[in-house]
């Protein structure tokens, strides 16, 4: 029985998983089904291709599809992009992905038709390639200016300036180009999705509250209304690499054309030891009522103990399970008074639930200055393998490796935390969903419960507790 594999956290089944590649949520209310393209090598020296899971009703209970997407002819890797719906009435998808040769890279665009034949003729033991893929070849290439196009994050049903809520024209696409030590976020856009017109370079009107000359990738946007004001908002993400580990964050502002104007400079997304390249989750047009327009998004985001120079394969289940790294939860996310919060994906309880491994303690607390709430992973031996710690002020989350990680708390944030253990993956969320952390940990014989104490004056009000084992 594998100890380290998480059960609601998506992994690859085999090989290095690189990253989310694509995300889709199809379908009818509490019909929807969630589909998950991801970025892997099936070995340490493979080429990079597009894997593919699905998940009904909930995206947490994954099983894997044929692989949607692989390396042909000069290509040496397959990487991420974004995966867009037409409309309510279209079964189909189409997959813009970043090819990679000797020459450079490019955007290019697959189609298909029938997102159900993904999932068709599996085999138990053998990931094929589906045939349902069909791919439409290049929409963006290399010009006298740019070159290496990459990363695309594409947006159907992109809104006039004129009125942001309408969001029923146009597409937008926002990509990397140049070399990987130098690179420049661009802007283009598209009536129909296959001819894409150049805009320009990214720029920031305003203090972005970051120097963007670092290595950077994956840049997303999501479009919110602040709960606060009213007023409908761009979130850009931006992940930038610093002393060799991915630092991701967000700003709030406006795009126009190609400028962004800043109106809430950078803010860390998550705070924990091996969050990365947060990835937006698209929806078909015309569900927008459903989903009440702007008003929240999900996200996802890679869980890597490595940087991108770092070896995947030293994690402890690369050598006793045979696959490396994992994806989050899928998040809900709002914006309040121009920051975000964030709270699981409904469901996630239930999940925990039918899980035979994952753990799930929430607590409403009171904790006065000087006083604490301490949260403890229990290992298979009986012995702490990370512990949180929430002063009201901060929350700190150790697992005894001598990096502690910290996310500052607000007076105005609520007391509470939300802790959730699924193999080797530990998610914290804090102070109403202000604050998430992330990390991977690697317990002996696995998880074996939750220990909880209030240390000073702090009290637990009340807890809630969800999971397979003794929780204590």
């Amino acid at each position: 029985m594998t100890t380290f594999r998480p059960e609601l956290h998506l992994t690859a089944e085999e090989g290095i998983l690189e990253g989310p590649a694509g995300v889709i949520r199809l379908g009818a209310k509490n019909e929807h089904v969630w589909h998950m393209f991801y970025q892997y090598r099936p070995t340490p020296d493979g080429q990079s291709r597009w894997g593919h899971s699905a998940s009904e009703g909930d995206p947490f209970s994954w099983y894997e599809c044929n692989d949607a997407i692989v390396p042909a002819g000069g290509e040496r890797h397959l990487r991420a992009g974004a995966v867009v719906g037409g409309d309510v009435e279209d079964d189909g998808i189409d997959i813009y992905f970043t090819s990679r040769t000797d020459a450079g890279s490019t955007v290019q665009v697959a189609r298909v038709d029938d997102v159900d034949a993904l999932c068709s003729d599996l085999e138990d033991d053998t990931v094929e390639v589906s045939t349902a893929v069909k791919r439409l070849g290049k929409v963006v290439e290399s010009t006298d200016e740019f070159s290496n196009f990459r990363s695309p994050c594409v947006i159907p049903g992109w809104s006039r300036l004129s009125d942001r809520d309408a969001g029923h024209e146009g597409w937008l696409m926002l990509a990397v180009t140049g070399p990987s030590d130098n690179p420049q976020p661009v802007v283009l856009s598209s009536d129909d999705g296959r001819a894409w017109q150049f805009i320009g370079p990214l720029e920031f009107v305003g203090d972005a509250g970051f120097e963007m000359d670092g290595s950077l990738v994956a840049p997303r946007l999501v479009r919110l209304r602040d709960e606060v004001d009213g007023n409908i908002y761009d979130v850009l993400f931006i992940t930038t690499e610093v002393d060799g580990k991915d630092i991701a964050s967000y700003i709030i502002g406006r795009l126009e054309g190609n400028q962004f104007h800043v109106v809430t400079p950078s803010q860390r997304f998550d705070f924990g030891h091996d969050f990365t390249r947060p990835r937006n989750t698209n929806y078909p047009r015309g569900t927008e009522d459903e989903f009440k327009l702007y008003e929240r998004a999900y996200i996802y985001g890679f869980m890597t103990n490595s940087g991108r120079s770092g070896d995947p394969t030293a994690e402890p289940n690369w050598e006793t399970e045979g696959w490396a790294n994992a994806l989050t939860l899928p998040r809900r996310i709002t914006l309040q008074h121009g920051h975000l919060y964030q709270v699981p994906a409904p469901g996630l309880p239930d999940a925990v639930d039918e899980a035979q491994r994952a753990l799930l303690w929430t607590g409403l607390c009171d904790i006065p200055a000087g006083s604490e709430v301490v949260v403890e992973i229990i290992d298979g031996n009986g012995e702490p393998a990370a512990r949180i710690r929430h002063t009201g002020e901060h929350i700190e989350l150790d697992r005894f490796d001598g990096d502690p990680k910290t996310a500052p708390l607000h007076d105005d944030d609520e007391d509470n935390i939300t802790v959730i253990v699924d193999g080797s993956t530990l998610e914290v969320y804090a102070g109403g969903g202000s604050v998430a952390m992330s990390s991977r940990f690697w317990p002996e014989n696995g998880s074996s419960g939750i220990r909880v104490r209030a240390n000073g004056n702090a009290e637990i009000y009340s807890e809630w507790r969800r999971g397979h084992s003794s929780l204590l």
